[in-house]
């Protein structure tokens, strides 16, 4: 058997390190909602994501998540309503910007709804 050369192998370990960690809650007549997103990366790669709006008044399942986008489960999914469905992975910044016009809508038809 050879003698460890105590040096570290070629291949580096990459750590993985959450970048994004926000959780807004939300006030006025969405008091109570929540929007989140993490995002954690290897290097310059994003590896596992999360995006969520909350609001335990508008879905009274799947712990109140309306719409959410994440790969958990080592798939990439959308939650909305307690549904979930795969879907493409377009990249993490076309994904959190689909995320975000689906909310600007869900947010709009629920002002209509208050009328």
């Amino acid at each position: 058997m050879a003698p460890k050369s105590g040096r570290k192998s070629l291949k580096k370990s990459r750590k993985v390190e959450k970048r994004v960690d926000n959780t807004s809650y939300l006030t006025g007549k969405r008091r109570g909602a929540v929007l989140k997103e993490e995002v954690w990366y290897v290097g310059s790669e994003v590896v596992k994501y999360s995006l969520a709006y909350i609001n335990p008044r508008t879905c009274g399942v799947d712990n109140g998540r309306v719409l959410g986008y994440d790969n958990s489960h080592d798939y990439n999914h959308r939650h909305f309503m307690g549904e979930v469905a795969e879907v493409e992975f377009p990249g993490y910044e076309a994904l959190a910007d689909r995320f975000q016009k689906e909310v600007e809508v869900l947010w709009r038809a629920e002002d209509e709804q208050e009328r």
